[in-house]
């Protein structure tokens, strides 16, 4: 199991999900460019000392991220029909999450295998990236077994 985060935009939620990978043994995927400088202090203020036990590989474009063979991509979208709580997701899965102004253009969201969504209340937008990446995340490791003992 993988997070991989498209051109994120804020460091505080990459620094989040950095040490959500930490924590749960997940290796995060970062496709660049980053809307902010990657050394950024925001950064290391979100993801603590969790920084230096996060598994992170940075890519430089969507295409080397691709080269890296991901078995399966998973992205996380409104614009999905099918709820997160309803796929059956494998331990090999990358969950792809966009940018946290625009998402993923749509020909990345063509090329991913699984789109799915958080169902959410008529009238709100999204949720924030780093509290989707840990609702789908822990769902993804129940249903796999994937959990640290």
């Amino acid at each position: 199991m993988r997070l991989a985060l498209f051109q994120p935009d804020i460091a505080q939620n990459v620094g989040t999900i950095l040490r959500l990978g930490a924590c749960l043994g997940v290796a995060v995927d970062i496709i660049e460019p980053c809307g902010f400088p990657f050394g950024d202090s925001a950064l290391r203020r979100a993801g603590l000392d969790y920084l230096q036990h996060a598994s992170l590989t940075r890519h430089p474009s969507w295409s080397a991220f691709l080269e890296s063979k991901p078995a399966r991509i998973v992205l996380m979208t409104t614009k999905a029909e099918h709820a997160y709580a309803d796929f059956a997701f494998a331990e090999t899965d990358t969950i792809l999450l966009g940018r946290e102004s625009a998402g993923v253009p749509a020909e990345i969201a063509a090329r991913a295998d699984a789109r799915l969504k958080i169902p959410m209340q008529p009238g709100m937008r999204s949720l924030n990236v780093a509290v989707a990446a840990g609702m789908v995340l822990g769902e993804a490791l129940r249903q796999t077994k994937g959990f640290a003992s």
